[in-house]
């Protein structure tokens, strides 16, 4: 929560026309959208545009913002995660001077609000896209910091996972500068504050789990326990179990490996209990394929897996593309005028 002098500096009423001092620009504030650790967001209109302003009475916190919505615009262009930046300047008004960015107004329902209006079928296809939204954020450097459903929003067609609030995004190796308890490792004993990308994918974790639980729940016993209990109550987190445990166990450094192993979650089928087969039978077998390894062979293991990792991307390619095609065929029809 931001201190009550930055909100009362910051505070404008509907209709107030903020000027910028350098560029000249002229915006009229339509209301408040939220407001933070680090200033206030309002919604205003630009000759004949929605966008989004924020404004504070730090120009650090200003700087630092911006340039994140730079990085994020100069490695994933235009429908980048964040927002796209269009104005930075200063307002003299009659308490003194406030530093103010303009960026683009996203439109859409936050992330638990799209899924349940739309359906949960939704869900892994989106979180594979925030996934790989943030590996393209940890290799420019970043990480996300206060990574929240609130902060997602889903604006489409076809649905895109869009952010709105860069504020807590922070420089790999720093301290992270804002954060929420229920998405935050430190809270529930499972880790440090640092910036690193597996402080990102906790939250993705507890987001996942949020999915299930839409009202969250509090911290009791806390640690892992409290939180893989909470997963194996719900039929539809047992799915993504594995994966959920690994990133809030810390056991991911990189993004990708928790969409790969996601995205094998989705896809692999329970395979069929193997034939039972007698001592002598096992036995034989096992000398076969001892001989085959001595012989300098590849065991059927490692050929399996090999074949699996090549077919992987292709697979991946495939699986998405037929979901998306039948999700965003559902989606267009049920939003027919």
């Amino acid at each position: 929560m931001m201190n009550h002098t930055l909100k009362n500096q910051c505070k404008v009423s509907p209709g107030t026309i903020i000027s910028g001092k350098w560029h000249l620009q002229n915006y009229s504030i339509i209301k408040e959208l939220g407001y933070g650790a680090n200033g206030v967001v309002y919604l205003a209109k630009h000759k004949n545009t929605r966008v989004a302003l924020k404004m504070s009475d730090n120009g650090m916190s200003i700087t630092s913002e911006v340039n994140v919505l730079k990085s994020f615009a100069k490695v994933q262009g235009p429908g980048a995660l964040g927002p796209s930046l269009l104005d930075v300047d200063d307002w003299v008004s009659d308490q003194g001077r406030v530093s103010f960015y303009v960026m683009e107004y996203i439109q859409g329902p936050d992330f638990l609000s799209f899924l349940q209006e739309k359906g949960k079928s939704w869900t892994s296809v989106l979180f594979l896209q925030l996934l790989n939204d943030l590996v393209q954020l940890h290799e420019n450097g970043w990480v996300f910091g206060d990574l929240k459903p609130e902060n997602l929003i889903v604006t489409g067609p076809p649905p895109k996972i869009r952010c709105i609030d860069v504020g807590g995004t922070t420089i790999q190796g720093r301290a992270i500068k804002e954060f929420t308890e229920f998405y935050d490792r430190g809270y529930w004993g499972l880790g440090s504050r640092k910036a690193e990308p597996s402080y990102d994918l906790f939250a993705v974790a507890m987001i996942m789990i949020n999915t299930a639980y839409p009202k969250r729940f509090s911290k009791t016993s806390g640690g892992i326990s409290q939180l893989q209990e909470s997963v194996k109550q719900k039929t539809e987190l047992l799915k993504f179990e594995k994966v959920i445990l690994k990133a809030l166990q810390g056991h991911y450094s990189h993004a990708k490996q928790m969409r790969a192993d996601l995205f094998d979650s989705l896809v692999e089928k329970k395979a069929a209990p193997p034939p039972l087969r007698t001592f002598a039978t096992a036995n034989n077998a096992a000398t076969q394929t001892q001989r085959k390894n001595t012989s300098g062979g590849q065991s059927p293991s490692r050929r399996a897996y090999r074949r699996k990792r090549k077919k992987s991307g292709w697979l991946e390619f495939l699986f998405i593309a037929v979901v998306l095609g039948i999700l965003y065929a559902w989606y267009t029809f049920n939003n027919l005028p």
